[in-house]
């Protein structure tokens, strides 16, 4: 069977996505919100959006689900809240690309529970992948510093990697969720963010704190409609015309372009060791899942 090729507007797709991924960070640092109402309004913001969007281009919508799916998708979507929050929280505490590169340990965490949960074979490259990219953790976390990171920055870390833990269960999950529409599974999810977020708030008195600028306003809406409706619109809408290796590759753009994003617009540093362990962690999990694409 001849594999297909790649078209040239599914990968630009592909790569505004990813470099609209990456400005997350940037823009969370200037909404002085709490995450957790940020979590909220990216769910409800982004998911009416996508079911609008589904509307107006005449999306299927894949038929009634089975109550089982729609209650996993629902968990996930809750998952997925949460994580949002433990990220957002981790990008107030250590730079922002501390947190992304920490976010990112999200595929050796799934490699590693791969033989536990799919029975699949942790393969002594697979191992030796999980190995460096812990290393380069290790750099990137500070703890080796002259200093030994600062405590702020360790806690940052550990919302960052807890948030990578959350969205490995997510990413787990997903693989049993099968024969269901990409807009429909992402619009359940979106929506299952906000409304997990909402008793938290409300029993945190987490809406009774709040106070609004015109910008802050603007912000939000920007990051519910650009950075989670446009950019999951773009990310899925590219799947069919790419080739599962090219989408492996290209989807390291989103941790790149945020290292840069951070470094050229919050004038964030990162010294030798922070960059060699980005290169361990990134290029690490960039082998592995190669490996796992091209099978």
């Amino acid at each position: 069977m001849t594999e297909k090729a790649n078209d040239c507007k599914s990968l630009c797709m592909l790569i505004a996505s990813m470099l609209i991924y990456g400005t997350v960070g940037v823009l969370r640092r200037q909404i002085p919100l709490p995450s957790a109402f940020l979590s909220f309004s990216r769910g409800v913001i982004g998911g009416l959006f996508l079911l609008i969007l589904a509307k107006v281009m005449k999306k299927d919508s894949g038929g009634k689900l089975p109550l089982n799916t729609f209650l996993l998708l629902a968990f996930t979507g809750a998952l997925i809240g949460v994580n949002w929050m433990l990220l957002f929280e981790a990008y107030n505490h250590t730079t922002v690309a501390v947190a992304v590169l920490c976010y990112y340990m999200e595929p050796t965490i799934v490699m590693m529970l791969s033989p536990v949960i799919f029975k699949e074979r942790l393969t002594v490259k697979k191992a030796l992948c999980a190995a460096v990219s812990i290393i380069g953790m290790v750099f990137v976390s500070g703890v080796l510093g002259d200093s030994g990171g600062e405590s702020g920055d360790i806690l940052g870390v550990l919302l960052a990697l807890s948030a990578a833990f959350l969205y490995s269960a997510v990413v787990i999950m997903n693989k049993k969720i099968v024969g269901v529409d990409a807009y429909q599974r992402v619009t359940i999810q979106l929506f299952s963010t906000g409304i997990v977020m909402l008793p938290y708030l409300l029993l945190t008195k987490g809406f009774g704190s709040l106070e609004f600028s015109a910008s802050a306003v603007i912000l939000i809406f920007i990051l519910g409609i650009v950075h989670t409706g446009i950019a999951y619109a773009l990310y899925f809408g590219s799947m069919d015309g790419l080739r599962v290796q090219t989408i492996a590759v290209f989807s390291y753009i989103d941790p790149v372009s945020a290292l840069l994003f951070s470094a050229l617009l919050l004038r964030e540093p990162l010294s030798m060791l922070n960059i060699a362990g980005a290169v361990m962690i990134i290029g690490s999990a960039l082998i592995s899942e190669l490996q796992t694409s091209k099978k």
